[in-house]
């Protein structure tokens, strides 16, 4: 170990020049966007080594435990074989919002000799200090976050106990919280036996008995039953989801939403993205104002447009019918059940392209398909302190497939939430290959999965549930917006601006989408922001005049103008609390009692028994009755499908 004056080099392998590190800078020689990569060091010996040396002439030791890369361009070390501590890591790629993710080894300086492992993608800020555990910061936020976050721990309770780390969840100061999302440090293996929900309670104990007013007796209703050796998780998740909703219709809400898409380059020739909402749709139903779609198509000028113009409109169609059947519900929708029907939703779509492709008889790197990236605002009906019925506009639902992407963006910090259907992400997960290895391939970034591909079944669809508790905007974009790290290097400039007010929204859209049509002109361009307030005082806009910052030039770019819903004044403290103290969380032991209705049914059961109508139909519709739809009454069909281009109409009617 020898201590040196920090020196950063350029990750572009061409260049490698040493660089004094310089935040938000390129490298001087090759104007590559400079990296600052901090890496988690697991095991006991990293802590004994002092800030401001270096390891292996590379990592420099920024605080204990916590090493910076000054060498991102550089491969690191990754063994040949897979050992049993890694293999966790891999298998749990897909949540990788929440987990770290394996970055290299490096040999110990010490005499042993003893490999360190390293971990990248950790609750570390920009500047190298590590996000705060949950108990520190457990008192300092508000009510519906602290439920928020016990309700994120329990997800992952399950995917960690099949792969022997839960007891990485019953460590506190394992458990970091960047905002509202929780962060894992490390994974750990359980030593003895296979930890239980009881442990988890004896974890959670020591927050719930300092929790914030309005959530404290409720909480600690649901801690008493984790401790119940008998407790059963799918009882606790449904009554802790109740428990999240009823906290967060207390909240006001404002939504704005501005949506783009653009042709790119010059020298394309037409643009195979499909956006909604933009300013051609006419919007006369107010449930599609709480729905956001991006597809990118692919298959080139004789797929790739149809094929997501074909996915947007079906996708639509099934949305609407999704969200009416919700927002008629008397009872609480369980997450479970809107995943499923936003998948079988998917599906239908998937078939119909399928379909499409089969009576074209188009086959392999023929056949036409699409990416896609959807949210929804999922209409529940939730008392509020007052006793009435609001449609809780606060539970989004996001999906993708492909490579379009969704990020979640505050004033502190950019979130990405998607994670890309390519061959890295399958050879992670698949536990063949570590990330930067696997981005070594040629076919990298080749994508596995799109609608229209292969028959719905055989789909793996990534769904996520986030509820809106603080100030944000939502994007959603293609990858032409998205390649090239722009929205990582940029959000500071055009998304912070938009949430303080000093432009509006649809002035952040139009200067952004030129910013990606100069740095990723090779592709189309596609671009939602839905910005999200829950906080009472909105900033006064600062209007600007279109010559006072940057838009788009004069192309054929969609906007949609800003959409509001409810702006409730938020209920007093006192109010809130009681209705939430008063909000009826049972015992298992009498759930049956109480319960009356339909037998002695849950209302959970209810609602998933008046949503079985709407499933069946949607998943037996999945081929016959699109494609009988399509095949024997096209005009029927066209109609619906009116607003697409005559390309549609060409594909979607059968070849004679």
């Amino acid at each position: 170990m020898i201590s040196t004056q920090q020196l950063i080099y350029c990750p572009n392998p061409i260049c490698a020049n040493p660089i004094n590190p310089v935040d938000n800078s390129l490298c001087a020689s090759c104007q590559t966007p400079l990296i600052k990569r901090y890496l988690w060091a697991v095991g006991e010996f990293p802590t004994k080594i002092s800030p401001g040396e270096m390891v292996a002439q590379r990592y420099e030791v920024i605080a204990p435990q916590i090493w910076l890369d000054t060498q991102p361009g550089k491969l690191p070390d990754i063994p040949e074989e897979i050992s049993d501590e890694i293999i966790p890591y891999l298998r749990l790629y897909p949540h990788r919002l929440h987990l770290p993710q394996v970055y290299g080894f490096v040999r110990s300086p010490a005499q042993d000799g003893v490999d360190i492992l390293l971990l990248e993608n950790v609750p570390v800020d920009e500047v190298g200090n590590l996000y705060p555990a949950i108990a520190s910061a457990w008192q300092q936020v508000t009510a519906i976050r602290q439920v928020y976050w016990l309700w994120q721990i329990l997800q992952l309770w399950t995917p960690l106990s099949e792969l022997g780390v839960a007891a990485s969840l019953l460590k506190p100061d394992n458990i970091r919280v960047q905002g509202w999302c929780v962060r894992l440090l490390q994974l750990q293996h359980s030593t003895t036996k296979k930890p239980s929900l009881q442990n988890l309670a004896e974890c959670w104990q020591p927050w719930v008995n300092i929790a914030k007013t309005p959530v404290a007796a409720g909480l600690e209703k649901i801690v008493r039953q984790m401790a119940n050796p008998d407790a059963d998780l799918v009882a606790i998740s449904t009554q802790l989801n109740t428990f999240l909703l009823a906290s967060a219709v207390q909240l006001p809400l404002t939504i704005k939403m501005a949506g783009a898409t653009d042709i790119g380059s010059q020298e394309l020739m037409q643009n195979e993205d499909s956006c909604f909402p933009t300013a051609n749709d006419s919007i006369e139903d107010p449930l599609l104002l709480q729905a956001a779609i991006i597809c990118d198509g692919i298959g080139g000028h004789e797929g790739g447009e149809v094929a997501s113009l074909l996915a947007m409109q079906s996708l639509k169609l099934q949305i609407r019918a999704l969200l009416k059947d919700i927002a008629e519900q008397t009872e609480i929708v369980p997450p479970d059940v809107v995943q499923k029907q936003l998948e079988a939703s998917l599906r239908v779509v998937n078939n119909v392209i399928c379909n499409c492709n089969n009576e074209q008889k188009r086959g392999g790197t023929q056949r036409m398909a699409t990416t896609a990236v959807m949210a929804v605002q999922v209409p529940q009906n939730i008392p509020n302190a007052s006793g009435l019925q609001s449609e809780n506009a606060h539970e989004l639902y996001l999906t993708s497939i492909g490579d379009s992407r969704a990020y979640w963006i505050t004033y502190n910090y950019c979130q990405l939430l998607t994670v890309d259907d390519d061959v890295v992400a399958r050879e992670v997960s698949n536990v063949r290959s570590f990330y930067h290895k696997a981005l070594q391939r040629p076919d990298a970034a080749a994508l596995t999965q799109a609608l229209g591909t292969k028959d719905g079944e055989f789909l793996h669809l990534w769904m996520q549930r986030l509820i809106v508790e603080e100030d944000g905007i939502l994007l959603l974009c293609s990858d032409g917006f998205s390649d090239n790290n722009l929205v990582e290097q940029s959000w500071r400039e055009y998304a912070v601006p938009a949430l303080t007010g000093e432009f509006s929204l649809e002035d952040a859209l139009y200067s952004w989408m030129k910013l990606a049509s100069e740095k990723n002109g090779h592709d189309n361009i596609s671009l939602v922001l839905i910005q999200y307030r829950v906080s009472p005082d909105y900033p006064v806009l600062v209007t600007k005049t279109r010559s006072q910052i940057e838009v788009v030039e004069q192309k054929q770019v969609e906007i949609v103008t800003e959409t509001q819903l409810e702006a409730a004044q938020e209920p007093e403290l006192a109010e809130s609390s009681q209705f939430l103290l008063d909000l009826e969380i049972s015992e298992p032991a009498k759930a049956t009692a109480t319960q009356t209705p339909t037998k002695g049914k849950s209302p959970q059961y209810k609602a998933k028994l008046r949503l079985i109508g709407f499933l069946v139909v949607l998943l037996g519709g999945t081929t016959a009755g699109f494609y009988a739809w399509w095949r024997f009454q096209p005009q029927s069909f066209l109609q619906t499908c009116r607003q697409l281009p005559q390309i549609v109409r060409q594909f979607c009617m059968p070849q004679k």
